[in-house]
């Protein structure tokens, strides 16, 4: 298929899948963090507008959990499939974190979920709050037990070789891997980034049609007090997280800067941009500012930054993909930096909500935070080849020796599967945001209890209009 090996497209259709996958969780994490802080406002102040917020934003959590749920289960089945060597080899270590997922973070979101979803005329209103943290404690006990598999991959450690197979020796250095908590901010932090830019793009693409009300200046207001106080944050744990992969994966940042030969003694220049050429070992059309390079990743300026030519060539990641990849996540990094403080300027203006500037570019900044977090997922896992488990374990000996034939059949059913499905459900969800939120949120009576015509079965269901009013009415009573 286009001239591609087994092992590419392999590798191609599992990028496939988790970059579909990875947007899903993502937005449930800030969401469902979200949905928490509105809930408990809503209680404290007996302020209509955040309950409202609430109403409409949990139909959207709800469909946006659905697809997640869908599309990460076929990961699962895709270790055993396509890298069942990969799963022989460090199965004893992957296997047990993926399984206290489950058993912690999982089972803790299916157990409060449908309480979250469906349980507001039914439990108490302090039991349902609880329901609503513990589904968010879910989410991130979920971020926990994920990026410490992965990050293990990147920098393993509490393990010994037994038989050509990974045994665990020290269970907390194989959780607190010295990549981990690095990786584990800076995705936590981009989830809610993302988010944030989500719900923020959703109100001002409202407040630039006219439709102008408290919920949709909440919206918009909450979303950009994130932007401003979490963007730069995640610049500094950017910062910290760059320093960590210069010591444990040297070969990864000289690919992401492009560096292919130091000059002397000379500090390492930073590389704008350019043309990485992986069969030239140089980097065309470069334009570069000299020592930069050496202060942002070393901090000083008598330090070099490692070149790509001090490496064996067959353990060189693909500068070309990750140089990219790696300049569109901090350059848009740059623009949400810059969105926070516009929005800081135009609050003190008094002016937040009807400047048609800021207001079009937030609307076009929706999708950057996925975007950014994506082009990060790309830098990180590309960056770590042709390793699967860094300097153990190489991608080509990873996987299962499937056929060309074979992979394309099932990369291209992934591909017609994956856009139809998930292509249907996320304009569903972009009609639902279309709509947008009203006073009249979860004021409806229209009926849903036990043994009704609309009672909820499935999350989904906790979507469909009329549904969740009616299912919420309860939080109006009682005041």
């Amino acid at each position: 298929m286009f001239g591609l090996e087994a092992l590419d497209l392999a590798r191609i259709q599992f990028a496939f899948t988790i970059s579909f996958h990875i947007i899903f969780p993502a937005i449930t994490i800030g969401l469902a963090s979200y949905l928490a802080v509105l809930e408990g406002l809503w209680l404290k102040t007996g302020n209509d507008v955040y309950r409202n917020l609430y109403h409409f934003w949990l139909k959207i959590f709800a469909v946006n959990f659905g697809m997640g749920v869908v599309s990460g289960v076929v990961m699962a089945y895709e270790f055993g499939t396509n890298w069942s060597r990969f799963s022989d080899f460090a199965g004893a270590i992957t296997g047990p974190l993926l399984t206290y997922e489950v058993l912690t973070a999982f089972f803790l979101e299916a157990g409060f979920l449908g309480v979250m979803l469906f349980g507001l005329n039914r439990v108490g209103r302090g039991l349902h709050f609880f329901s609503t943290i513990m589904v968010a404690l879910g989410t991130l006990i979920s971020t926990f037990w994920i990026l410490a598999s992965n990050s293990w991959m990147h920098t393993p450690q509490g393990y010994e070789i037994v038989d050509g197979r990974v045994i665990p020796v020290d269970w907390l250095a194989v959780i607190f891997n010295p990549s981990f908590p690095f990786r584990l901010a800076h995705m936590a932090i981009a989830a809610f980034i993302a988010t944030a830019l989500f719900v923020g793009a959703s109100a001002a693409w409202h407040l630039l049609r006219g439709r102008d009300n408290p919920e949709i200046r909440k919206m918009l207001s909450m979303a950009m007090w994130m932007a401003l106080i979490l963007s730069p944050i995640q610049a500094v744990v950017g910062d910290a997280h760059g320093v960590n992969t210069l010591k444990y994966q040297p070969a990864k940042i000289a690919a992401i800067e492009g560096n292919w030969e130091n000059n002397g003694d000379e500090p390492t220049p930073l590389i704008l941009i350019g043309m990485p050429n992986m069969a030239d070992e140089k980097t065309n059309y470069k334009v570069e500012i000299p020592y930069l390079g050496s202060l942002i990743l070393t901090h000083s300026l008598d330090k070099q930054v490692p070149a790509l030519k001090s490496f064996p060539a067959q353990d060189r990641p693909n500068s070309a993909i990750v140089f990219w990849s790696f300049r569109l996540m901090a350059g848009l990094g740059m623009l949400m930096i810059l969105l926070g403080f516009f929005s800081a300027w135009l609050r003190w203006r008094g002016s937040l909500y009807t400047n048609r500037v800021f207001l079009t570019l937030a609307m076009c900044m929706g999708p950057a935070g996925l975007i950014a977090m994506l082009s990060g997922w790309f830098t990180t896992e590309i960056g770590r080849q042709p390793w699967v488990v860094y300097g153990l374990l190489r991608t080509a000996d990873a996987s299962s020796g499937h056929s060309v034939g074979q992979m394309s059949l099932t990369l291209v059913t992934f591909v017609l599967v994956y856009f139809t499905l998930f292509g249907t459900g996320f304009g569903y969800m972009m009609r639902l945001v279309r709509k947008g939120p009203s006073e009249q949120e979860g004021n409806s009576t229209t009926p849903g209890g036990p043994g009704q015509s609309r009672t909820p079965a499935r999350p989904l269901s906790a979507a469909h209009e009329g549904v969740d009013t009616g299912e919420h009415d309860t939080l109006t009573k009682g005041r």
